[in-house]
């Protein structure tokens, strides 16, 4: 299940990355939609993946071949993904509360009553931009420590997460 959440969520981020709310409402109100979309589904995969990590703990576990630096920087890297996306998650909770207006994930799912603070949801708004643009940075750390194993210590790390028909490649 771990690997199907790991690489599910990966569109949705590189959607958010790049996708600009206020562009796609100038785009026509089914880009702001797919948005809405696209942000309820990430939001249940991030909560799935921080319920099973509260459940189960981490599944991976620092390889043999790591260095001690390594193996101390690998819990704290893949915990800090996993709490960052429900922290990313919860901004998004604290922009329907702090909305004037009901807010619907994928125009469906209420996100939180609107309590019309309009101060407070500029700052949660500006937080939760520049959250996840740090958990941006946090996920191309944790690329590239996993690039990193894979050609330097030649521990196959990318063929643990990888899809079967990709391991030929790795």
């Amino acid at each position: 299940m771990l690997k199907w959440l790991h690489w599910g969520i990966v569109p949705f981020f590189v959607w958010f990355l790049f996708a600009d709310p206020d562009a796609l409402r100038r785009m026509g109100p089914g880009w702001f939609r797919l948005h809405s979309v696209n942000g309820l589904i990430f939001v249940t995969l991030a909560l799935v993946w921080t319920g099973t990590h509260l459940q189960k703990g981490l599944a991976s576990r620092p390889g043999p071949k790591l260095p001690p630096t390594a193996r101390r920087l690998h819990p704290v890297l893949h915990k800090t993904l996993i709490w960052g996306l429900f922290l990313v998650a919860l901004g998004g909770f604290g922009l329907g509360l702090t909305s004037a207006v009901l807010l619907r994930a994928g125009g469906v799912v209420p996100i939180a009553p609107p309590l019309d603070l309009p101060r407070a949801h500029a700052i949660v708004s500006w937080l939760h931009v520049y959250q996840f643009y740090a958990l941006g940075a946090i996920v191309l750390a944790h690329a590239g420590f996993h690039v990193w194993r894979h050609l330097h210590l030649r521990d196959n790390a990318l063929r643990i997460m990888a899809p079967r028909a990709l391991h030929r490649f790795l």
